[in-house]
């Protein structure tokens, strides 16, 4: 059993591995064909080695990198996790290392929409998989995580003022607020692309249903839309009655249908409604959810 454990557990490390280097591979691909020619910078520590290459030298840009990264690391060291340290050393390098050998790679010349277009998207796949996989090149969200923990800001209100504050400097250093500006635009691209990549494109959502009818609405959604849910015992705040509250995965195009067949059979019934960014479930759980969709696809 034992053996098993570490087998599985050095395949998934293996995987992250390559779904990290085809990240790295990609984000390099992207500042060197699109960003850098053109003068563009990213946000975070990534942009504050683009801005001091373009005033050092185009070959010193894996160097910068990595240095500014150092203290990150040190901080995911003695705040975060020694796994993920693991995982950021080597994106890093792998990072650098493709935007060394990457130096010399013919540039895209088209229009500035289509550099910051295609340049963004690309920027967000690679980092995205970087992400995906466990791992990050950047440091400013180790330093946002651990502001997290001490001040009232989120990870994204610490994150998205660390970065203007990037494009800022940028502009302000080399006069040139239109450049800055585009940046911010490239930027803007590539982060919800690391969405679409971390996420994925089908939107999930997650129901939970207060009804004076949960065992009917329970049998309802399980038999018509053939999707399974779980009742979770509760305790009306007013009333002080004991009632199941329906917790429901719903995919976006089921939703219209699962409000109208709760609220047709119980018209008092509430539905609390929330996007979700990412579920994980294991092999039990994948073919059940096979065989329902499956069943509700013939019952039709």
């Amino acid at each position: 059993m034992q053996v098993k454990k570490t087998q599985k557990s050095f395949w998934s490390f293996f995987g992250q591995i390559i779904g990290t280097t085809i990240g790295a591979l990609l984000a390099a691909l992207a500042i060197r064909v699109f960003l850098f020619p053109h003068q563009l910078i990213d946000g975070g520590v990534v942009g504050l080695a683009l801005i001091f290459a373009r005033l050092f030298g185009d070959g010193y840009l894996s160097y910068f990198l990595i240095l500014f990264n150092l203290p990150f690391i040190y901080l995911s060291y003695k705040h975060i996790r020694k796994s993920f340290v693991v995982h950021m050393v080597i994106a890093t390098v792998l990072f650098a290392t493709f935007l060394s050998l990457f130096q010399n790679i013919p540039t895209f010349d088209g229009e500035f929409l289509e550099i910051i277009l295609l340049g963004g998207v690309l920027l967000g796949a690679g980092v995205g998989l970087i992400i995906k996989n466990g791992s990050c090149t950047d440091g400013t969200e180790i330093l946002a995580i651990i502001l997290n923990r001490r001040t009232g800001f989120t990870v994204g209100q610490i994150i998205l003022t660390f970065n203007i504050f990037i494009f800022a400097i940028y502009g302000f250093i080399f006069k040139d607020w239109h450049i800055a500006l585009k940046s911010l635009m490239t930027y803007i691209v590539a982060f919800k692309m690391i969405d679409i990549v971390i996420a994925g494109l089908d939107e999930v959502k997650s129901v939970l249903i207060m009804t004076s009818k949960p065992k009917i609405v329970t049998n309802l959604i399980t038999h018509e839309l053939g999707l399974g849910l779980t009742v979770i015992p509760g305790i009306g705040g007013f009333s002080g009655e004991e009632r199941n509250i329906l917790f429901v995965i719903v995919e976006r195009l089921d939703l219209s249908e699962l409000k109208d067949l709760v609220l047709r059979e119980d018209p008092t019934a509430f539905l609390a409604i929330e996007n979700l960014h990412e579920i994980a479930y294991g092999k039990a759980v994948s073919r059940v959810s096979r065989k329902v969709k499956k069943k509700k696809f013939f019952n039709n």
